[in-house]
Protein backbone atom coordinates (compact mmCIF):
# COMPACT_ATOMS: atom_id res chain seq x y z
CA UNK A 1 0.00 0.00 0.00
CA UNK A 2 0.91 3.83 -0.43
CA UNK A 3 1.33 5.77 2.15
CA UNK A 4 0.53 9.53 0.82
CA UNK A 5 1.31 12.82 2.29
CA UNK A 6 0.34 16.48 1.56
CA UNK A 7 2.23 19.98 2.16
CA UNK A 8 2.55 23.36 1.19
CA UNK A 9 -1.20 24.50 2.75
CA UNK A 10 -1.51 27.79 4.75
CA UNK A 11 -2.98 30.88 4.85
CA UNK A 12 -3.29 33.10 2.04
CA UNK A 13 -4.98 36.08 1.27
CA UNK A 14 -7.19 36.32 -2.10
CA UNK A 15 -5.61 36.36 -5.46
CA UNK A 16 -2.34 34.82 -3.62
CA UNK A 17 -0.72 31.44 -4.62
CA UNK A 18 0.40 28.11 -3.39
CA UNK A 19 1.61 25.33 -4.40
CA UNK A 20 0.26 21.71 -2.85
CA UNK A 21 3.04 18.45 -2.82
CA UNK A 22 2.17 15.14 -2.77
CA UNK A 23 4.64 12.50 -1.48
CA UNK A 24 4.38 8.75 -1.65
CA UNK A 25 6.35 5.97 0.64
CA UNK A 26 6.32 2.59 0.09
CA UNK A 27 6.04 3.10 -3.69
CA UNK A 28 6.54 6.12 -6.27
CA UNK A 29 4.35 7.99 -7.63
CA UNK A 30 5.40 7.78 -11.09
CA UNK A 31 2.81 4.89 -12.58
CA UNK A 32 0.11 5.85 -10.36
CA UNK A 33 -2.44 8.36 -11.71
CA UNK A 34 -3.14 10.97 -9.00
CA UNK A 35 -5.87 13.17 -8.18
CA UNK A 36 -6.56 15.97 -5.83
CA UNK A 37 -9.43 16.54 -3.78
CA UNK A 38 -10.97 19.34 -1.48
CA UNK A 39 -13.36 19.26 1.39
CA UNK A 40 -14.99 22.12 2.92
CA UNK A 41 -16.40 22.17 5.94
CA UNK A 42 -20.31 21.35 5.35
CA UNK A 43 -19.53 20.38 2.12
CA UNK A 44 -18.81 17.20 0.14
CA UNK A 45 -15.62 16.15 -1.14
CA UNK A 46 -14.98 17.50 -4.48
CA UNK A 47 -12.89 16.08 -7.01
CA UNK A 48 -10.60 19.45 -8.68
CA UNK A 49 -7.74 17.99 -10.74
CA UNK A 50 -5.98 14.79 -11.52
CA UNK A 51 -3.03 13.40 -13.83
CA UNK A 52 -3.29 10.40 -15.80
CA UNK A 53 -0.63 7.69 -15.39
CA UNK A 54 -0.89 6.04 -19.10
CA UNK A 55 -0.11 9.40 -20.94
CA UNK A 56 -0.46 12.08 -18.51
CA UNK A 57 -3.54 13.83 -19.68
CA UNK A 58 -4.99 16.25 -17.02
CA UNK A 59 -8.43 17.12 -15.89
CA UNK A 60 -9.37 20.16 -14.05
CA UNK A 61 -13.42 21.06 -12.42
CA UNK A 62 -14.69 23.55 -13.76
CA UNK A 63 -14.32 25.97 -10.30
CA UNK A 64 -10.61 26.06 -10.92
CA UNK A 65 -9.80 25.58 -13.92
CA UNK A 66 -7.25 28.31 -15.69
CA UNK A 67 -6.38 28.84 -11.81
CA UNK A 68 -4.87 25.24 -10.87
CA UNK A 69 -2.27 23.09 -12.69
CA UNK A 70 -1.02 19.86 -11.58
CA UNK A 71 2.19 18.62 -12.98
CA UNK A 72 4.53 15.80 -12.02
CA UNK A 73 8.01 15.44 -11.07
CA UNK A 74 9.22 11.75 -12.05
CA UNK A 75 12.61 13.12 -10.58
CA UNK A 76 10.99 13.78 -7.74
CA UNK A 77 8.78 11.43 -7.14
CA UNK A 78 6.11 14.24 -6.70
CA UNK A 79 2.84 15.17 -7.40
CA UNK A 80 2.19 18.64 -7.53
CA UNK A 81 -0.93 21.32 -7.44
CA UNK A 82 0.16 24.49 -8.48
CA UNK A 83 -2.86 27.09 -7.13
CA UNK A 84 -2.92 30.78 -8.70
CA UNK A 85 -5.38 33.50 -8.04
CA UNK A 86 -7.05 32.01 -4.73
CA UNK A 87 -10.46 32.61 -3.78
CA UNK A 88 -12.04 32.39 -0.74
CA UNK A 89 -14.56 29.58 -1.60
CA UNK A 90 -11.21 27.34 -2.04
CA UNK A 91 -10.93 27.24 1.48
CA UNK A 92 -10.94 23.42 2.35
CA UNK A 93 -8.64 20.45 3.32
CA UNK A 94 -6.92 19.54 -0.04
CA UNK A 95 -6.03 15.51 -0.49
CA UNK A 96 -4.53 13.41 -3.11
CA UNK A 97 -4.86 10.11 -3.74
CA UNK A 98 -3.34 7.75 -6.16
CA UNK A 99 -4.75 4.52 -7.52
CA UNK A 100 -3.52 2.47 -10.83
CA UNK A 101 -6.40 2.98 -12.84
CA UNK A 102 -7.28 6.31 -14.40
CA UNK A 103 -8.40 9.66 -14.20
CA UNK A 104 -12.33 8.78 -14.70
CA UNK A 105 -12.26 6.77 -11.39
CA UNK A 106 -9.45 8.31 -9.37
CA UNK A 107 -12.60 8.69 -6.46
CA UNK A 108 -12.57 5.35 -5.65
CA UNK A 109 -8.81 5.57 -5.31
CA UNK A 110 -7.57 2.91 -2.33
CA UNK A 111 -4.66 5.44 -1.49
CA UNK A 112 -5.49 8.25 0.42
CA UNK A 113 -3.34 11.18 2.15
CA UNK A 114 -4.38 12.94 5.26
CA UNK A 115 -4.59 16.06 3.66
CA UNK A 116 -3.46 19.87 3.76
CA UNK A 117 -5.43 22.95 5.19
CA UNK A 118 -5.80 25.78 2.56
CA UNK A 119 -7.17 29.14 4.46
CA UNK A 120 -8.10 31.97 1.67
CA UNK A 121 -8.88 35.33 3.97
CA UNK A 122 -8.15 38.56 4.29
Amino acid sequence: QVQLVESGGGLVRPGGSLRLSCAASGATLDTYTVGWFRQAPGKERESISCISNSDGSTFYANSVKGRFTISRDSDKHMVYLTMNNLKPEDTATYYCAADEYDCQVIAGATNWGQGTQVTVSS
